[in-house]
């Protein structure tokens, strides 16, 4: 079996709702995000995925995240807009144009991420 991963960075703004500590004041994040891939199969040139096609994938989401105030943002609406929200708000786009995806990983600090799968 194959795994393939890309990742991208973006930064964003957040409060957590229905929350009581300091993540439920406005803050900011420096996000990674990576999703990944499994098949068992090569394709005629040795390769499980196109980096490219998964990176693509993945800047679409981004561009709607990167640089913004997640609570304001429409799809996040009445959501509070956690690094679980985020990981599978993302598997749930990216799913349906790349089957193979078995997960999302999203790091709100170099030590700390949440994974979504199914």
């Amino acid at each position: 079996m194959f795994e393939s991963m890309v990742e991208k960075h973006f930064a964003s703004a957040h409060h957590l709702l229905n929350y009581k500590g300091k993540c439920e004041r406005p803050h900011g994040h420096n996000y990674v995000i990576q999703i990944f891939a499994e098949t068992d199969v090569l394709d005629k040139a040795n390769v499980s995925f196109d980096f490219s096609l998964l990176k693509e994938r993945l800047d679409e989401v981004v561009k709607d995240l990167d640089h913004r105030d997640l609570n304001e943002f429409e799809d996040f609406k009445g959501e509070s807009p956690s690094a679980e929200y985020i990981a599978r708000y993302a598997y749930q786009r990216i799913k349906p144009e790349i089957p193979a995806l078995t997960k999302v990983r999203v790091y709100e600090t170099p030590t700390q991420c949440i994974t979504y799968r199914e």
